[in-house]
């Protein structure tokens, strides 16, 4: 499997070699919310390209983290440490946060 970083570099590579995006933060996020809606959409409809509408979504995501200088791989590393620290109890069938990692 290959990791994020080097996922990161390839998608970076397709997006300047073909003149997308690389500059406008902004309307990378708008494109990332489109994309999250066409999976939604998918999702909904029962279309059957949901996975290629939620890969859509994650290229986007990995184009942002390139964007602002996120090594997201680290990121991701770190809140699910951060997730996995916390506690929970349910209350009326809803996950109540009652201890804070670290």
């Amino acid at each position: 499997m290959i990791d994020l970083n080097e996922l990161t570099d390839r998608l970076w590579a397709n997006k300047t070699a073909k003149g997308f995006n690389t500059t406008d933060i902004e309307r990378e996020f708008n494109f990332t919310y489109g994309e999250l809606a066409e999976a939604y959409d998918s999702y909904r409809k029962n279309k059957g390209d949901i996975d290629e509408e939620l890969a859509d979504v994650m290229l986007f995501v990995l184009s942002l983290a390139r964007m602002q200088g996120v090594d997201l791989e680290a990121a991701l590393l770190k809140k699910m440490n951060k997730n996995e620290q916390r506690e929970y109890i349910k209350v009326d069938g809803r996950n109540i946060r009652v201890k804070e990692a670290g």
